[in-house]
């Protein structure tokens, strides 16, 4: 049996999705916990990975159960051994070939930032202490829809070859003490989402133009783009198959 989970967590206090040596991750909570309940060795596919503090409000797992689940009955239980920042949302059993990573088609972001400091949202946004021309922002981003290569926005040590990303959607928006921006492509690179975002914010404050966000694309070079944002404003919102 293929069980397909919907999982929201807050990325505070880990170091990222993925499990790894001697480091708490969100994989390997949810890992466990599944383990506890049904006394397999379970292998739990996620849909990408999240860097360390990064939260998602739409991360998509699966893994292969030898028996048939009670979901209801699983989801509580599961729910009720994970600690209060890791949820699983909503199970259902998924056709066998279903792999949450390789089947997925679209992943979407968002970043998040306050124009006011407030002690209830710091946690997950960040402070932006500027007026911030959203008419401009929005214009400027569309440079980055479509296929590029996306070099100089990933980090330098990421193992990825092909650097290729196709960018469907981009777009900020404004709303009372908050701004937002939203992203959606086939795929994203290792520190892709945060570097676009904090290079834009470079552009808002300098005022470039297009043509320097091309001369950033055509140098392939890290060291050109902007500096990555804090990593708590950045939510991964949703996966399409």
């Amino acid at each position: 049996m293929n069980y397909k989970l919907k999982i929201q967590y807050d990325g505070t206090n880990y170091s990222g999705w993925q499990i790894q040596d001697n480091a708490v991750t969100v994989q390997q909570k949810i890992t466990d916990a599944i383990k506890t309940i049904t006394k397999q060795n379970i292998n739990l596919i996620g849909s990408g990975r999240t860097d360390t503090g990064v939260h998602a409000l739409g991360q998509v797992g699966n893994f292969i159960s030898n028996e048939e689940l009670d979901i209801y009955r699983f989801k509580y239980s599961l729910n009720s051994i994970l600690p209060e920042d890791i949820s699983v949302i909503s199970i259902e059993e998924t056709e066998e070939k279903f792999h949450s990573r390789f089947d997925a088609k679209k992943r979407s972001y968002i970043y998040l930032f306050s124009k006011i400091k407030s002690p209830f949202i710091n946690k997950y946004s960040y402070f932006l202490n500027e007026k911030f021309d959203i008419n401009f922002m929005n214009e400027i981003s569309k440079s980055f829809l479509g296929k590029h290569n996306f070099t100089s926005f990933a980090k330098k040590k990421t193992e990825t070859k092909n650097k290729n990303c196709n960018i469907y959607d981009i777009h900020w928006k404004e709303f009372r003490d908050k701004i937002s921006f939203y992203i959606e492509a086939d795929r994203f690179l290792h520190g892709m989402v945060r570097t676009i975002v904090g290079t834009l914010i470079n552009v808002h404050k300098d005022k470039w133009d297009i043509e320097q966000i091309k001369k950033i694309f055509k140098s392939e070079d890290r060291s050109t783009a902007g500096e990555a944002v804090p990593a708590k404003g950045l939510f991964l919102y949703k996966v399409k198959y």
